[in-house]
């Protein structure tokens, strides 16, 4: 069995939906489900949700607060704003009938029909909070209808998860003591569990070392014979000397005597310590420890309860490298292949692009947004083509409060420079340029379409070139027509589209206010592109100033159109000579910056406001 639905009313920042329905209603994959967003996006706040219906396997301490109860988002915190009552409500389907699973939960198993139309068991399990006079009462109950009752000890202990909290101290979690975790998993396991604690053959290595302790400090080996060291005997007997003259004469029978202590299974195991071999193992180490330690309770053989893990922060105290090693086997190993369910939350880009984007749920606002086929309108080959580029770099719009996607390198440079000029820098405004490094937009844009119709709430402005040579010979209405149908293409759901006005972004720019400044840019990025060793040195900052001055003299007294010397500048030399467009850009944005009156020219460039209506858009 698996959790597949999550429903919260009132936890957090989780509110309520219209009528009935909740703030928050998840549907979960049966294998990895990993948690994305930026902080404060929710994703705590789901895995406590779940710890508290459900509840760990190492008893973890925990309780509602008044804070658990929803307030909303920018009222004052007072009693009597916050919401009076909570609901957190688990589905759990898919129940193994080789092993009879439901029978563990007989009294409060509920048919439902799935989509084939066929009868299938599936087990609600609530949890309903109140709370008055400062004092919060809440009760779990299970049931296929609203009130349930009460799950008994047995049942209540076959719904408990494993967890791993964030910024774990794993190697503290694997020392000796009361009630260690260690012990906890080690009793758990059928290593353990499926003999009796006397016949157990640690217990009989323990009982046989206590023997030959025992008989050191009376100076005698196994035989009984006399051993050569006596000083543990000596040193007993100085003990008990003292404690002749401590008794009364009535005590006098109490003798003292060296031990282990905790002769029974759980106090061995409570003594015991996982290593690793390889002495000052530092925490990333004893990270991926512990999560093997954890791993043991979820691949138990004759274990039927839920399978089921939360792990925060997976990748803390782990370098990139290390971060890909484990999401790779947890997602193709544990959950594919031994039917475990892993719930995860991150904040690593790195691990994002690693998973299967089916496998994301994007935590965003007070929703979070599945990411598989029943959701998203991304079709099976746009999933496909995504696993294969979305990397890393990639990645981080799904962190992101606003994304622009753009096609080459040198709107990816430019576009934050501008952004900068403008007074709206794109870091300060959570929003990501993701260069999709070709036209595959509509597959990037895709991810933010729901099949519900209602978007992410994340503002994604598609940056593409009109991509109409000005000798094309086309009709103006045929180039407007060809506009009208990209922006129908891609626009929807929190998208828009801003197109180019002419041809690309670099003839564009070449046709605007900050012509002369571009052109220096194609010259200093063609010296740097052929000297590579030696870079943009001053004298060749004052050839590449001299040779602007001239051409744009003989342009101007010759006179050449706008459109000839744009033409000039970008077909002529800059993609005849092949420059670079990403130095181009690189070096471009720089000019921009040194410039006075930069902002002013910017604003009033008709070339460049589709660009600057994209930043608009996006941190607005």
């Amino acid at each position: 069995m698996f959790l597949s639905e999550l429903k919260i009313w009132n936890f957090r920042k989780y509110g309520s939906g219209d009528g009935d329905d909740p703030g928050l209603h998840l549907r979960l994959n049966k294998g990895l489900n990993l948690l994305v967003g930026e902080n404060d996006s929710g994703k705590t706040a789901i895995i406590d949700a779940l710890k508290f219906v459900l509840q760990t396997q190492s008893y973890d301490y925990q309780r509602l607060e008044e804070e658990d109860f929803f307030l909303q988002s920018g009222i004052e915190p007072t009693d009597i704003n916050r919401a009076k009552s909570l609901k957190v409500e688990c589905i759990f389907r898919s129940f193994d009938a080789e092993n009879n699973e439901a029978a563990n939960f007989i009294e409060w198993i509920g048919i439902e029909k799935n989509k084939d139309g066929h009868d299938q068991y599936f087990l609600k399990v609530t949890l309903n909070a109140e709370r008055k006079d400062r004092k919060i009462s809440y009760d779990i109950k299970a049931g296929p209808d609203d009130e349930g009752t009460q799950l008994d000890g047995i049942a209540r202990d076959f719904l408990r998860v494993t967890y791993l909290k964030p910024l774990r101290d794993a190697e503290s979690e694997l020392i000796p003591g009361r009630r260690s975790r260690l012990a906890q998993i080690l009793k758990s396991h059928e290593a353990f569990s499926s003999v009796p604690e006397a016949d157990h053959t640690i217990t009989k290595i323990a009982e046989k070392a206590n023997k030959q302790i025992e008989g050191y400090f009376k100076g005698k080996d196994e035989n009984n014979s006399d051993i050569p060291d006596q000083s543990g005997k000596k040193l007993l007997s100085d003990i008990n000397e003292y404690l002749k003259e401590f008794f009364t004469e009535q005590e006098i029978n109490k003798i003292a005597k060296f031990a282990i202590s905790g002769q029974s299974l759980s106090g061995i195991l409570e003594k015991l310590i996982l290593n690793l071999t390889e002495e000052n193992s530092g925490l990333g180490s004893y990270n991926r420890l512990y999560i093997a330690a954890e791993l043991l309770l979820l691949k138990r053989t004759h274990y039927y309860g839920l399978k089921l893990s939360l792990i925060e922060e997976v990748e803390a105290h782990l370098h990139p490298q290390a971060q890909l090693r484990l999401i790779e086997y947890l997602q193709n190993e544990i959950a594919d292949k031994s039917g475990v369910q892993l719930i995860m939350t991150t904040h690593s880009p790195n691990l994002a692009s690693k998973v299967r984007l089916d496998n994301l749920l994007i935590c965003k606002g007070d929703q979070a947004f599945p990411m598989g086929n029943d959701f998203t309108e991304l079709e099976k080959g746009d999933y496909l083509f995504l696993e294969r580029f979305l990397d890393v770099t990639k990645a981080n719009l799904f962190f992101a409060q606003g994304v622009i996607l753009v096609e080459g390198y040198a709107e990816e440079i430019l576009i934050p420079a501008i952004a900068d000029i403008l007074g709206k820098p794109l870091s300060k405004h959570g929003v990501s340029v993701v260069n999709v490094q070709s036209t595959a937009f509509l597959r990037y844009s895709k991810i933010f379409k729901r099949k519900s119709g209602k978007g992410m709430g994340v503002k994604v402005a598609v940056v593409t070139d009109n991509d109409v040579k000005p000798d094309s010979g086309l009709t103006e209405e045929h180039i407007t027509k060809k506009r009208t149908e990209k922006k129908a293409k891609y626009n929807g759901q929190d998208i828009e589209t801003f197109i180019s006005p002419v041809w690309t972004l670099e003839y564009d720019i070449a046709l605007g206010g900050l012509k002369k400044e571009f052109y220096t840019a194609v010259l200093r990025a063609e010296k740097i592109q052929n000297s590579d060793t030696y870079g943009l040195t001053p004298e060749k900052i004052t050839e590449v100033k001299k040779t602007v001055e001239l051409d744009f003299t003989t342009w101007t007294s010759e006179p050449k159109t706008e459109q000839e010397v744009a033409k000039a500048i970008y077909e002529d030399y800059m993609l005849k000579k092949n420059i670079s467009k990403a130095i181009v850009a690189q070096c471009f944005a720089e000019l921009l910056k040194e410039c006075e009156g930069t902002e002013e020219r910017i604003k009033g460039d008709d070339k460049l406001r589709y660009l600057m209506n994209a930043i608009k858009y996006v941190t607005e």
